[in-house]
């Protein structure tokens, strides 16, 4: 009888669409724009995560083993030893958790990150440095968000990137 109960709960979420705790079908949230594509390059000035979506760029400058953590898990490229990144995704793995989603935020000058993360069904949302939520969320698969304004600041200041000569 139990065995049942499973299949037919596990067929009821299946045919009304639940999947697990992604986000990817929920409706975007106010306020926010949803980044559509992440790269990594190096400029004059150091490594810089480019958050892209609508035709536009929200940089995130950071430091060069965030930078490699971040590329790394853009290429699915495997490291003979894991970075913390890569260690903070089998640990959440191995508790049945998943990143739901990112938020970045820009306060007083200063980028912050807001990584939630379901663990056997419960939301946690923790504070965190954006790089390290945006690696997280890569290795996640999981969607990435910016507030509306930093998106509209930081593409005022896309001139300001463009002659940072990017190599």
């Amino acid at each position: 009888m139990r065995s049942r109960c499973s299949i037919l709960l596990l067929v009821l979420f299946v045919v009304l669409g639940w999947y697990g705790p992604s986000l990817a079908q929920a409706p975007l949230p106010v306020g926010q724009i949803q980044i559509e594509d992440v790269s990594v390059l190096m400029s004059e000035m150091g490594p810089v995560v480019l958050l892209k979506a609508h035709g536009r760029v929200v940089p995130i400058f950071v430091d060069p083993t965030v930078a490699g953590s971040i590329d790394g898990a853009l290429r699915g490229q495997k490291f003979s030893r894991p970075l913390s990144h890569d260690l903070m995704h089998t640990i959440l793995l191995a508790y049945g958790g998943s990143v739901t989603h990112v938020t970045i935020k820009l306060k007083e000058q200063i980028y912050y990150g807001e990584l939630a993360v379901v663990i056997q069904g419960d939301l946690k949302v923790f504070d965190s440095r954006s790089s390290d939520a945006i690696a997280l969320a890569i290795h996640f698969n999981a969607p990435i968000y910016v507030e509306k304004e930093l998106f509209d600041q930081a593409d005022q200041e896309k001139g300001e990137l463009e002659e940072a000569q990017l190599l």
